[in-house]
């Protein structure tokens, strides 16, 4: 039997904000959609309504029970580059570490994903050190799995960076933040030519990890990637900044630095050069949108690195 029809889907206004604005007409077109298109898959995948929608920061989830009576999440969000990898790297993970995909509509943005406790992230644990070698584990496991055939690859963003960064870093207002972004240029030119085959996460941090049932902890929200996997380090080493800086810079990096390169097995030579890509890749992102200065965060954490690396 059927579950019975479920009650409109109503859209959560942070949501709302996060695609509304006026210069937005793709993300506005697909809000306006999102009811339907939540209706389309409750209907389809035979999904009843199990709780209040949630989201995160570019899809609706709606917590729902399949018709076995398996608790599940329904996962919405436009389609595009950024996701056009998930299904393949959730089958190549096949619940390792990572959530389970229970069923997916690539084309329509669409996926169902085993349930995770949502109101248990691993950013609310209050122990640091519990926290990177989740994160750690966590990072080791996904990316020992070679990568599916036709992801997306570090080489070609690598080689893109490397291009972008002089007209980038000329934007810049700072001249040692101009001499730091052609720095980590320089760093990732070298190693753009042995990029890696490892199936990577690229967002692995601890707002991306929730408490399972089967796991104690289980990665979430992945935007697969083949490459290196000194590449995924960066969003450990950034997390929870203000106590970093508190205790001082240096310390806490380098400790994070050597506990995630140790878990992984990564010459540390290799990782830092591929840590400097992160920061010349947010770099570029933050030039894009108008800005000419680097973010504090970001200076000190490839300065740091940059000064392990000739030490």
């Amino acid at each position: 039997m059927s579950p019975a029809p479920s009650p409109a889907v109503e859209v959560p206004d942070a949501l709302i904000t996060s695609y509304g604005s006026p210069g937005d007409a793709r993300g506005r077109a697909w809000l306006a959609a999102l009811p339907r298109l939540a209706a389309e898959f409750l209907g389809r995948w035979e999904l009843r309504r199990d709780g209040p929608p949630g989201h995160g920061m570019a899809g609706l989830v709606l917590p729902v029970v399949r018709a076995d009576g398996t608790a599940a999440v329904l996962k919405l969000q436009p389609p595009g580059e950024e996701t056009s990898g998930v299904a393949a790297g959730l089958r190549a993970w096949d619940g390792d570490g990572v959530v389970r995909l229970l069923d997916v509509d690539p084309g329509a943005g669409a996926q169902l994903l085993e349930r995770l406790d949502a109101g248990r992230p691993l950013s609310a644990e209050p122990d640091e050190a519990v926290v990177m070698e989740v994160l750690a584990g966590l990072m080791a496991r996904l990316s020992a799995v070679p990568a599916p055939p036709g992801m997306r690859g570090l080489a070609g963003i690598a080689a893109a960076m490397v291009r972008q960064a002089p007209e980038a870093s000329a934007l810049l207002r700072d001249p040692a933040e101009r001499r730091l972004v052609r720095g980590c240029a320089a760093a990732v030119a070298e190693l753009a030519g042995e990029a890696g085959d490892r199936l990577l996460h690229w967002d692995l941090h601890d707002g991306n990890v929730l408490a399972g049932q089967r796991e104690p902890w289980l990665a979430i929200d992945p935007e697969p990637l083949a490459g290196d996997p000194g590449f995924e380090l960066w969003p450990a080493l950034d997390l929870r900044w203000e106590s970093v800086v508190k205790g001082g810079v240096t310390g806490p990096v380098l400790r994070r630095f050597d506990l995630l390169t140790e878990a992984l097995g990564l010459d540390r030579a290799r990782a830092t050069g591929w840590t400097l890509g992160r920061v010349l890749q947010n770099a570029l992102w933050d030039v894009e949108d108008g800005k000419d200065r680097l973010e504090p965060a970001q200076v000190a954490l490839a300065t740091t690195l940059l000064a392990h690396r000739s030490s």
